[in-house]
């Protein structure tokens, strides 16, 4: 799957005869530009719509991965919130008199 959708590519040398006001009117109408160099990708330009989807797939892809990672590590063990305390020394009212940091 192709992160840029129907993107077009040019060269360097294209890219600078267009000039940065050609390309950027490109990119806010929709288009996703590939610059190379040699044949090979060198830079993308896309408008702010395009980059905003795609930093929002990004985090989803995130949250999809933790929670896939959780539950397939899940051994369905729960520790309570008083036996972690209890470990280290603590209970709910110990917590509760400690003085807060001002």
């Amino acid at each position: 799957m192709a992160i840029l959708r129907d993107a077009h590519e040019l060269s360097v040398t294209e890219a600078t005869r267009r000039g940065v006001a050609g390309l950027v009117a490109d990119a806010e109408h929709g288009a996703d530009l590939v610059v190379t160099r040699h044949h090979r990708p060198v830079a993308a330009v896309v408008g702010i719509a395009r980059l905003t989807e795609l930093e929002e797939a990004a985090a989803d892809l995130r949250d999809l991965a933790l929670v896939l990672a959780r539950t397939a590590t899940d051994a369905g063990r729960r520790t309570s919130l008083d036996d972690v305390l209890r470990a280290y020394g603590h209970t709910r009212e110990s917590i509760a008199d400690t003085p807060d940091d001002d």
